[in-house]
């Protein structure tokens, strides 16, 4: 069985497990969590396409996603940013429910499976 971690400075996590050509992301947040929902959506958004390429996928390869979002009430501007950065023909499985995040200036964030380029 064999599994590559990346991005292991913290003890408590890896920002990226790779297990059978499987690829696993840790919850993604925004660079700047004093932005609004759109631009925090779009900075959690980069993250995970440099995570991707970094391990060796992109987001045509992303096969789920689950979103938490602060407020239901930020869910249709969530969106409009998501629709535009997912690659029509491309979409993964998704889920988004509403949750309270780990800092309370944080108003969405992501985490994501996706297969490994071959």
């Amino acid at each position: 069985m064999d599994i590559t971690r990346l991005g292991t400075e913290r003890r408590r996590m890896s920002k990226i497990v790779i297990h059978n050509d499987t690829i696993y992301l840790c919850g993604q947040v925004a660079k700047d969590a004093d932005t609004d929902i759109k631009e925090q959506t779009q900075t959690m958004l980069d993250k995970v396409d440099d995570l991707l390429v970094q391990a060796g996928s992109d987001r045509k390869h992303i096969l789920s996603a689950t979103i938490y979002i602060k407020e239901m009430n930020d869910f249709k501007e969530m969106n409009a940013v998501w629709d535009a950065w997912v690659i029509e023909g491309y979409s993964p499985a998704r889920a988004c429910v509403e949750a309270s995040l780990a800092r309370p200036e944080l108003l969405v964030e992501i985490s994501v499976i996706a297969a490994v380029i071959k």
